[in-house]
């Protein structure tokens, strides 16, 4: 009888953040926060058409020079700047919708991309460590040898398309990053 290779499953605590909530109830990260009794929330800083970095533009699908739909945010936790959040969308996805604009989106960008019929199957997270740039130390208030974590997560609708590419630079300051595996 051929041996089985068991088949393996990965939870990660970021699953609720590609869960489509409806419009009118807490984004992920303000439910997140209050369930430890804090304050959630972000402060949109950019959005509109950008010219991708080329490792960003690759894992989008999109030509040399090609442009993204880009929104930056700042996420605060009691009001403190925590992270650093930049999401790319291709233009066959984010082109002429809300992600485009530089406003709120209602039910926030994974609702509004499940309402286009985007929803995400797959997804592809990086974690890595490094000291930050001087902007990104400024805009997180970080002292001179303070690292950042930064997790980079490919999401990948059901015919395996790119629909957005995330980079979220951390504070490393008491950050936990969770991930599970099940073998079946």
């Amino acid at each position: 009888m051929p041996e089985q290779t068991p088949r393996q499953t990965w939870e990660s605590d970021s699953a609720r953040y590609l869960t489509p909530r409806g419009r009118g109830k807490p984004d992920a990260w303000a439910e997140e926060a209050g369930e430890s009794r804090r304050r959630g929330g972000q402060r949109l800083l950019s959005a509109g058409t950008v010219v991708p970095p080329a490792g960003i533009a690759r894992a989008l699908g999109l030509e040399a020079g090609g442009q993204a739909v880009s929104r930056r945010r700042l996420i605060l936790l009691d009001d403190v700047p925590v992270e650093l959040a930049d999401s790319y969308y291709p233009p066959r996805v984010a082109a002429g919708t809300a992600l485009a604009e530089p406003r709120k989106v209602p039910g926030g960008a994974v609702t509004l991309l499940a309402e286009l019929g985007h929803v995400a199957t797959r997804v592809e997270e990086t974690v890595t460590a490094r000291m930050p740039t001087e902007e990104e130390r400024e805009a997180l208030r970080l002292g001179g040898h303070e690292p950042v974590l930064v997790l980079s997560r490919l999401i990948l609708d059901g015919d395996g398309l790119p629909m957005e590419f995330c980079v979220m630079t951390m504070t490393a300051r008491d950050r936990t990053l969770r991930y599970r595996m099940r073998l079946d």
